[in-house]
């Protein structure tokens, strides 16, 4: 994407919603020399904030991941972007292929060591339908980390960047005070947000309504309904325990957790207090007032949490 059509695109948003001054304008960019060119391009254009997709400082894994770039043109980009940009981010994946813990630690080392004031590390997950999925479906993807391994790798990862001061205010995201990704957090808080262009979804009050909508995959046949009127392919209504059931999901992956007063608001009735007793027995989760949130040792197993929470619902 160019820089003029960056800045054609924030022109039209301000025209069609009010724009508070202090507004996040975040950018997702990968760190090739191609795009490290356009960066000023991008700030000139209004972008105030640039997530880079780094996800390994090791070129061998660099490869497998199918990425573009090196470790050496990730570092210079990156640079590039910390000059350009109060508010930058870093994005890492671990739990890699044959990766082991101390190779983790002294990448991860490397990464804190620039200044970071904000980082997303995530670890490597197999889905369905991708690339990967494949690999592994075939047994052609060898050397994943087990168990024990994964649990290691997460435990350093949160030690390490505590040490700097990034704290985890997400399960996969670490920041320092006031750099948290004010994007990300509307999702997990639940909040709305409008998805727009090719294959986003959104989460749109209307009314006294709740609607989650979808936008059609293709680009072509988006920009064809577009031009129709709407590119969403769907907008459907979204019961309460369908709300519910979302914002736990998303919730209890923030480190403030959830609200009780909003989860009654949501199911009609409050959480299950058998349910709290004995996760907080377990020391899976902290309560402190009306938030329920997941300890360190809670957020290893927080599809149990979540499950355990959901199924007190009739």
């Amino acid at each position: 994407m160019s820089p003029s059509l960056v800045g054609a695109l924030l022109e039209k948003i301000a025209s069609v919603w009010q724009l508070e001054s202090d507004s996040e304008i975040s950018l997702e960019a990968n760190p090739t020399s191609v795009e490290a060119e356009r960066l000023r391009g991008f700030r000139a254009a209004g972008v105030n904030r640039v997530s880079m997709g780094i996800q390994s400082l090791n070129d061998q894994d660099l490869k497998r991941l199918g990425r573009l770039h090196t470790a050496q043109e990730a570092l210079k980009s990156f640079d590039i972007a910390q000059n350009i940009f109060e508010r930058t981010s870093f994005d890492l994946i671990y739990a890699r292929q044959h990766q082991s813990l101390s190779q983790w630690e002294n990448e991860l080392k490397q990464a804190l060591s620039l200044g970071l004031n904000h980082m997303s590390l995530y670890q490597l997950t197999i889905e369905p339908g991708t690339a990967f999925g494949d690999r592994f479906e075939k047994g052609n993807l060898k050397g994943l980390p087990d168990e024990d391994l994964a649990s290691d790798l997460f435990e350093m990862t949160r030690e390490l960047c505590d040490a700097e001061g990034l704290r985890a205010y997400e399960v996969s995201n670490h920041a320092k005070s006031g750099h948290e990704c004010r994007h990300n957090l509307v999702y997990w808080n639940y909040g709305d947000y409008a998805g727009i262009g090719p294959g986003a979804h959104g989460r749109l009050t209307l009314g006294n309504a709740r609607y989650s909508t979808d936008t059609y995959k293709q680009p072509a046949k988006w920009l064809t309904e577009v031009e129709n009127g709407s590119g969403d392919s769907s907008v459907s209504p979204l019961s309460l325990p369908e709300q519910g059931t979302e914002m736990v999901l998303m919730g209890m992956r923030l480190s403030t957790g959830i609200s009780k007063n909003r989860f009654q608001s949501l199911f009609g009735i409050p959480p299950s207090d058998t349910v709290l007793k004995e996760l907080a027995s377990q020391g899976f989760i902290n309560i402190e007032g009306e938030q329920i949130m997941a300890t360190r040792d809670g957020t290893l197993l927080l599809n149990h949490l979540v499950g355990q929470l959901l199924l007190s619902i009739p």
